[in-house]
């Protein structure tokens, strides 16, 4: 039967179909796998709520000065668990590459946001974990 003569209904179904997925396999292989870089931080109790700030506002100004980084957000803890160690801040950052992580490491913002950051981190107050997104 055509689409024509499918009717409304008919046609609404097959397009759900279509755009739902279902008769889409090759989008699923064509996505892009993206390496993901996380950041915890743990601060000194005696930096300032405006000290932590500044550190923040620091790493939010990163992915403007280093073209390397493709997405970035970041996070204050609110889990109830508290499973947390005293860290509060989280920042994910997404790579398209090793390399693109590569130039972002030894970057020369990335360096100057840790001359920012090393005076009010605690001890211990600093954990990356690096992994590929799987889905």
């Amino acid at each position: 039967m055509s689409r024509l003569g499918m009717g409304i209904a008919g046609s609404v179904v097959l397009a759900s179909l279509i755009w739902g997925g279902v008769m889409q396999p090759q989008a699923a292989e064509k996505q892009e796998k993206v390496l993901r870089h996380v950041v915890l931080f743990k601060f000194k109790e005696t930096s300032s709520a405006e000290d932590i700030q500044r550190v923040v506002d620091a790493f939010r100004a990163l992915p403007a000065k280093i073209p390397q980084i493709a997405d970035f957000e970041y996070g204050t803890n609110n889990s109830p668990e508290g499973l947390d160690r005293g860290f509060t801040h989280c920042f994910l950052l997404t790579f398209r590459s090793e390399e693109d992580r590569a130039a972002y490491l030894p970057h020369p913002d990335h360096r100057a946001f840790g001359q920012i950051l090393r005076p009010h981190l605690a001890d211990e107050g600093v954990l990356v974990i690096d992994y590929w997104a799987q889905k």
